[in-house]
């Protein structure tokens, strides 16, 4: 959120490197030139938004359909910067305008990039399941949507342990990252719930294959100016569109200009899906500090969602004895 509570000191994170001029020969044809570290990587280093509408599948009324009209984003950027103001909020019931959380002050979604979907590979804008991945992500859903009957039945997110798996796609607000670089190693601080990935470049192998954490095991490598990690040890206690523990990871950051990163990520896990799939979106530069996201001073907010929870459970049975 805009209002966050305590500054992160930069200096957590690492020194940042000073930029030394390019090599000779390097100057893009419209005057920008890569950016280096004083050991010679390219410059990623600063603060990244990642805000962006577009889904990560296409829509079905928009099949066979790469990108919007231009009419459409605009539609779509007005609707999101207008989502929640006072003077939309008759439109909404009850329902929703508690689900939107907060006023439209509070919300970051960022704006369209012209396309339906974030996913590239495959053409159609779709995850390509199996049918036992299908069955998985349903289940999954499901599980989510009964009353929870402890804290572990709860999204990580409530439980300030991860607000979303990775590969991380925007969501309302705290759409930024954070990337610091050494000679050895890449930081990446994630707004929300400010985690933070610590990235080798030295060529370690993974840990072992019993080791499974909540953002797996990252290992980086430079191709040519292409930032690549590949990503594997996931615990089978988070899910990305259904994958499982055997999820496993390939990003791609590449500097394309001053203002943008261009990130691509591509996941496979057999057993879930058909094949591996690609997105991609953009990062945009943005000067403005990022600051902690305090999650639940206490977590007190879980009490009263488990309290709600029981309410529901008595409401089912309730009804159940009504109806016999």
């Amino acid at each position: 959120m805009r209002n966050r509570y305590v500054a992160i000191a930069v200096g957590l994170l690492g020194v940042v490197l000073l930029v030394v001029p390019p090599a000779a020969g390097q100057s893009a044809a419209d005057g920008w030139v890569m950016p280096r570290t004083a050991d010679g990587q390219p410059e990623l280093q600063g603060a990244w938004s990642f805000a962006n509408l577009t889904p990560l599948e296409r829509p079905d009324e928009l099949a066979g359909r790469e990108l919007l009209t231009d009419e459409e984003v605009a539609a779509r950027n007005a609707d999101a910067s207008t989502r929640a103001s006072s003077d939309r909020r008759g439109e909404l019931t009850r329902e929703r305008d508690v689900g939107l959380a907060y006023n439209q002050f509070w919300w970051d979604r960022g704006t369209s990039d012209g396309r339906t979907s974030l996913i590239v590979d495959p053409a159609d804008g779709r995850v390509p399941y199996t049918p036992a991945g299908r069955e998985r992500a349903a289940a999954l859903r499901q599980f989510r949507g009964r009353p929870a009957h402890g804290p572990e039945d709860r999204g990580l997110q409530e439980r300030c342990i991860q607000y979303r798996p990775l590969p991380r796609l925007p969501t309302g607000y705290n759409n930024h990252y954070q990337i610091v670089q050494t000679p050895n190693h890449v930081a990446i601080l994630v707004e929300m719930i400010h985690a933070v990935r610590i990235i080798p470049l030295d060529g370690r192998p993974h840990v072992d294959d019993g080791v499974r954490l909540w953002n797996g095991d990252s290992r980086g490598r430079w191709e040519g100016d292409t930032l690549v990690v590949e990503t594997t040890n996931f615990s089978d206690k988070t899910n990305f569109s259904g994958s499982g523990a055997n999820l496993h990871l390939v990003e791609r950051f590449r500097r394309v200009d001053a203002d943008t990163v261009e990130y691509e990520f591509t996941v496979k896990d057999p057993g879930v899906w058909e094949r591996p799939w690609t997105g991609m979106l953009p990062f945009t530069k943005t000067e403005e500090p990022i600051f902690e996201y305090a999650c639940h001073e206490g977590n007190y907010g879980m009490t009263n969602l488990l309290v709600g929870a029981r309410f529901e459970d008595r409401a089912i049975e309730e009804s159940k004895t009504q109806s016999r």
